[in-house]
């Protein structure tokens, strides 16, 4: 066996710890796991579930029907508010118009009478101004006629004013009312429609349907979900760096993602921690053990990440 001095010694093991650190870095991969952000349907009202319109694994397109809740007692407001909506409607219509017709006619038939009779004490009045002037007629006679012409003519006035009010319908007030109570009826029938659209969910974007939470019979109470969604474009890699290799990596700078028995996949880096932590245990070996470490995220492509899966580990490497 060769001896070396110590110097000798020395260089040969520092070159040594030199080449072998850069190799590891140019072939080391960091460590990771696929991470899914799951969408869970629920409904805001309380209900038994009568329609599940979909089966765990099952792939679906938006707006797909995913349940159905019971609604009899929302169908069942729902026609009441409406019928509620006509009566207002149907009020504030009439407050609008007026008198009836036949109350009207009733109204312009007293006003030609008024007119007649006014026309024939101005005739009288004329004939009782000429037998005064000659003194035939006699003062207190000539006061009835003339009062009279006076009343029969305030008498046409006011019944033409009364036929005005009548063709204007009820007091602004009145209306305002009457409006009101139409638009709070109108905000029931809303707020009915808004139940029974609630009890009925849809997929609010194509996805996996990773489980079904209840079984049809079953009560949902509010709020509970029913159906969880992994849409593709919430499947995503996280995987974690050492403090030194941080500088290295900016948001969206692409990675490559290797996946067991898949070929590479390209993710785009879509948040760095910026908090520090230990590395976590399910990634502890020899090699990075108490390390402290940065998480990363990165998104794929929708279309790439369809058919991955949450928790299958990865190893995730910089793109050139």
């Amino acid at each position: 066996m060769k001896n070396y001095s110590p110097a000798k010694t020395a260089l040969v093991a520092l070159a040594a710890l030199l080449f072998a650190g850069c190799a590891r870095r140019e072939a080391s991969a960091y460590q990771g796991y696929l991470e899914g952000e799951f969408v869970y349907v629920a409904a805001p009202l309380a209900g038994q579930l009568e329609h599940l319109a979909v089966t765990r694994g099952a792939r679906i397109e938006a707006g797909a029907p995913l349940f159905a809740l019971e609604q009899s007692a929302e169908v069942s407001t729902m026609r009441e508010a409406a019928e509620r909506v006509r009566s207002a409607q149907s009020r504030l219509a009439d407050l609008r118009k007026g008198l009836r017709p036949s109350e009207l006619a009733a109204l312009a038939a007293r006003l030609a009478q008024a007119r007649a009779a006014a026309e024939l004490a101005a005739l009288e009045l004329q004939r009782a101004t000429r037998l005064h002037q000659t003194t035939v007629l006699a003062d207190g006679d000539f006061d009835r006629v003339r009062l009279n012409h006076e009343a029969a003519t305030k008498q046409v006035a006011e019944i033409a004013a009364q036929l005005d009010t009548a063709q204007l319908g009820s007091r602004t007030d009145v209306i305002a009312a009457a409006e009101a109570e139409a638009a709070a009826s109108q905000a029931a029938l809303d707020r009915a429609g808004w139940s029974i659209a609630q009890k009925n969910r849809a997929a609010p974007a194509a996805a996996l349907v990773y489980d079904t939470l209840f079984r049809k019979g079953e009560f949902v109470p509010a709020g509970q979900p029913v159906v969880s969604l992994l849409p593709p474009e919430n499947i995503k890699v996280r995987f974690f760096v050492p403090e030194a290799d941080l500088v290295a990596l900016k948001v969206s700078r692409p990675v490559q993602v290797a996946i067991t028995g898949q070929p590479p996949l390209t993710a785009h880096i879509s948040y760095l921690s910026p908090k520090p932590e230990f590395t976590p245990p399910v990634l502890y070996n020899r090699a990075n053990r108490s390390k402290l470490v940065f998480m990363v995220e990165a998104v794929f492509d929708p279309t790439a990440a369809r058919d991955l899966h949450p928790g299958q580990p990865v190893d995730v490497t910089l793109a050139p």
